[in-house]
């Protein structure tokens, strides 16, 4: 395998670590003898770091082997010892990472290894672990955690009937998918207004683990509702500032934060900026009338209108699944 297969190979295992890693990184590592031949590999999945588990499953080291890693190896001590004693170690001489560590606290792995007569090279494939790696990423650039809003409707944008009924606009498929979605994030985040209408869980219905749960709202809920249950802690911020749920959200120091509620909330997460990404599901079907997808965002000409960028497209079941990302300036400078 070429080199920037073999990085590929770590990217994809890194993403396997999608809500199970933080306030860490999703990480992936491959280790290649001197052909190119994978003899070892390993993702972070919320204990032992990537590059450890890659080392482990390698077994005996051949000379000339080579460490594919998505982000450059740590150098401190934190729940784990640093990833670069344990490669200065396994006699490790060549690696290869694709972003430069960002936290201060971390980095300067690529210095250390150096220093030990490791061979380093940097930047292979660094867009698309970036990528990869955007929930923990956005935490340095905006200081906070990247919110992804998911919104099911039909083709004429409308997420309930006239009638407020809204069971199922999309097929099972696409409810299996947006529970996939659920189990790679790190917490949901809903209002008190969808809790009372739809009484909903939000978990993963068994696809992986559940994530934690956020009501935000001042009305009061029933204390035996679904979100209140066993399977995954739930937090009640009792306000409507958005300053409250960013006090919360990076105290717990999430990754990404799932949004799932009724329109009214989610434009005004929209109004305030807290929207890194929408996944639209589009269901073949038209109400003709009832609630829209988007509330009022107080846009009176095409000019302030809020554009987005399509960053994909599936798909699934007899529905369509739209990504969208808003750009924001403050991510150009992520490296």
């Amino acid at each position: 395998m070429q080199a920037e297969q073999l990085m590929q190979r770590a990217i994809d295992l890194a993403l396997l670590g999608l809500g199970k890693t933080y306030p860490n990184p999703v990480v992936g590592a491959v280790l290649a003898d001197k052909d190119g031949q994978i003899i070892g590999e390993g993702f972070h999945q919320g204990a032992e770091h990537a590059e450890v588990l890659a080392i482990k499953n390698a077994g005996a080291i051949p000379a000339g082997a080579t460490l594919f890693v998505t982000l450059e190896p740590c150098n401190h001590f934190g729940k784990t010892p640093p990833c670069t004693d344990a490669i200065i170690k396994a006699g490790i001489k060549n690696v290869v990472y694709a972003i430069k560590d960002p936290n201060p606290v971390a980095s300067g792995g690529a210095d250390k290894l150096n220093a030990a007569g490791i061979k380093i090279a940097s930047g292979l494939l660094s867009d698309a672990a970036k990528v990869g790696n955007q929930d923990w990423l956005t935490k340095f650039s905006l200081n906070r955690p990247r919110f992804v809003l998911k919104i099911a409707a039909t083709l004429d944008g409308k997420v309930a009937a006239a009638d407020g009924s809204s069971k199922w606009i999309t097929s099972s498929q696409a409810r299996a998918d947006v529970a996939k979605l659920r189990s790679q994030s790190d917490a949901i985040l809903t209002s008190t207004k969808t809790v009372i209408d739809d009484n909903p869980t939000l978990d993963s219905k068994g696809t992986g683990k559940n994530p934690y749960r956020i009501v935000m709202g001042t009305s009061e809920i029933d204390p035996t509702s679904n979100i209140f249950n066993n399977d995954a802690p739930t937090e009640l911020i009792k306000s409507q500032d958005v300053k409250a749920l960013l006090n919360f959200v990076n105290q717990a120091s999430f990754n990404r934060v799932m949004v799932e509620a009724g329109p009214t909330f989610a434009s005004a997460l929209l109004a305030a900026g807290l929207v890194d990404e929408v996944i639209l599901y589009l269901a073949p079907t038209i109400f003709g009338s009832g609630t829209n997808s988007i509330a009022d965002l107080g846009i009176a000409t095409i000019s302030d209108r809020l554009d987005l960028v399509l960053i994909a497209n599936e798909v699934i079941g007899v529905d369509i699944k739209l990504t969208y990302q808003i750009p924001h300036k403050e991510m150009a400078g992520v490296k």
